[in-house]
């Protein structure tokens, strides 16, 4: 039930769930459509063109792209906004402000509660009318997929000669690697030369050093000796 007092009015608008509050969201019907279908007003979805009747925009008539339940508005192709950054985004509009020319027949929830009361001329009507919807919406659908598969197609064209360039590039690099192998290979006997050379220094400092101990070791036994020799002419002495 609905009330007549504004307060509660106002008290539903804000508080009421999602559910209900997309019903609020609805446009004034045009004249030959409030007579084909005997109602003043419709919820608006997405997919109906509408006509735009106060503000800046007075007069554009477009698809309805966007419809936000939260803050209860409509966005509309070709209605867009500034701004301050100068990026471009779409205008949200109220639905009071619209008045709804052609309605999208797709859903078919919509057209049974539409066809409620009408005689069967207009049903067939409305069933004729929303398979040629039906049908322009598929060939949407088709063409934007084509679209996309082109756009995939050029990318990957796009890609496939780097990936060519990379690969004929990496077996330039494997003959480059076996060249420096086989130049380091023949470059080793020199080094093998100079080891030789380096070697054989040092085996003559090693007999230097080995007859430097060897006359060391000489001299601290004459030195021994001559010690012992002269403790054992001192006990001789004393014991004579």
């Amino acid at each position: 039930m609905v009330s007549i007092k504004s307060r509660k009015q106002r008290r539903d608008l804000f508080n009421n769930p999602q559910h209900k509050k997309r019903k609020s969201i609805a446009s004034h019907l045009e004249e030959n459509l409030l007579i084909k279908y005997d109602k003043r007003a419709l919820p608006v979805i997405k997919g109906d063109t509408v006509k735009l009747m106060r503000g800046s925009f007075r007069g554009h008539e477009d698809k309805v792209t966007k419809i936000n339940v939260k803050k209860r508005t409509v966005e509309i192709e070709g209605i867009t906004m500034t701004k301050a950054d100068g990026n471009k985004i779409a205008k949200p509009i109220h639905p009071s402000n619209l008045i709804i020319t052609k309605l999208n027949l797709t859903d078919k929830w919509r057209r049974k509660k539409l066809e409620r009361g009408l005689s069967d001329e207009t049903k067939k009507e409305i069933e004729k009318e929303a398979k040629e919807q039906i049908k322009d919406a598929e060939e949407e659908r088709k063409r934007k997929e084509e679209e996309e598969k082109a756009l995939q197609e050029e990318k990957e064209s796009e890609e496939e000669p780097i990936e060519e360039e990379k690969i004929s590039k990496k077996p330039a690099t494997k003959k480059t690697e076996t060249e420096e192998k086989e130049k380091k290979k023949v470059t080793k006997p020199k080094k093998v030369e100079q080891k030789t050379d380096d070697k054989t220094k040092p085996v003559k400092k090693k007999s230097t050093a080995k007859t430097t101990t060897k006359k060391k070791e000489a001299q601290k036994k004459d030195k021994t000796v001559k010690k012992t020799s002269k403790k054992t002419i001192k006990k001789k002495e004393d014991n004579k």
